[in-house]
This record gives C-alpha cells, structure tokens and sequence, in this order.
C-alpha cells in the first residue's frame, strides 16, 4: 500500500507522531490511531465500492477541514473519490468524483 504522502503518516503526512498499523498487510506509519482508523475506514470504503479485494495505491490531497480529494489504484483500475471524516476517524462524506 503506497501514498502520496511520504514525509509521515500515511494520511495526514504529520511527521510529529509514530503510531504503526497494518493495512492491506504492510506495517505502515500515522502520527496518532485517530489517522490509522481513517486511512483504514476510506480504504474499507473504496473496496466496498467497487468491489476490489485489495487498493494498492492512494493519492491523497486536502486536509480534514476541507475532506479530501483522493485517487486510488488497484491493479490497473483507478477509482477517484471524496472522503470526509467524523473526528474519530469514522466517515463522514463518501461518493465518488467524476
């Protein structure tokens, strides 16, 4: 599972934390559980759209203000999407983009 966001958690990019998760199977990094559980929720969300077993990438752009513009890859389909999460990381606005 890749991200756009390289510098710190996999969602928010925040360097300040050192929370570790697994998702899709990978240890990955979030600054704090609150991020872990969203990034877990929108992938959950976009295999349960479209039907996929597993997302290998996600291009994320925004904030939790704004929500997020996002774009995710599995194999060689491509799903792009707006998330928008409650405080504790549970969705909050979901549907996709054209």
């Amino acid at each position: 599972m890749k991200t756009n966001n390289t510098e710190g958690c996999a969602l928010c990019n925040a360097t300040w934390g050192e929370y570790r998760d697994e998702v899709e199977g990978e240890r990955m990094v979030f600054c704090c559980d609150i991020c872990a559980a969203a990034f877990k929720n929108m992938v959950a969300s976009v295999e349960k759209e479209n039907g996929w077993s597993s997302v290998d990438s996600i291009e994320i752009q925004g904030n939790n203000n704004t929500g997020r513009k996002c774009s995710a890859r599995s194999g060689k389909n491509e799903f792009s999407f707006y998330i928008k999460f409650h405080n504790d990381g549970r969705v909050k606005d979901f549907h996709r983009l054209k």
